[in-house]
């Protein structure tokens, strides 16, 4: 049995992809970026680093979680950053 390398058998051509130019590549079928796109981006001010993340199981209830849920997908963030900004509010006292 003769060893035959992926590209070969799959048939790569990394050659030509590598001697690519970028006015080469055809982006016509990637959609065009739009503001509705980042609508709910966040932007981090004073980039201080972000502490790791701890993974803790809460005793949270199950309305709560389904009502972060409906925020969208990033609704752990979410209850991250009120955890945060009820932390730092209450700190200063």
């Amino acid at each position: 049995m003769s060893k035959k390398h992926t590209l070969e058998k799959f048939g790569t051509d990394v050659g030509r992809l590598k001697n690519m130019k970028d006015e080469d590549i055809d982006f016509s079928d990637i959609p065009p970026v739009t503001e509705e796109m980042f609508k709910d981006a966040m932007l981090r001010k004073n980039l201080k680093p972000i502490p790791k993340k701890n993974q803790e199981n809460l005793p949270v209830d199950k309305d709560i979680i389904e009502f972060f849920k409906t925020q969208g997908f990033n609704y752990p963030l979410k209850i991250n950053q009120l955890l945060r900004a009820y932390m730092e509010a209450h700190k200063a006292k």
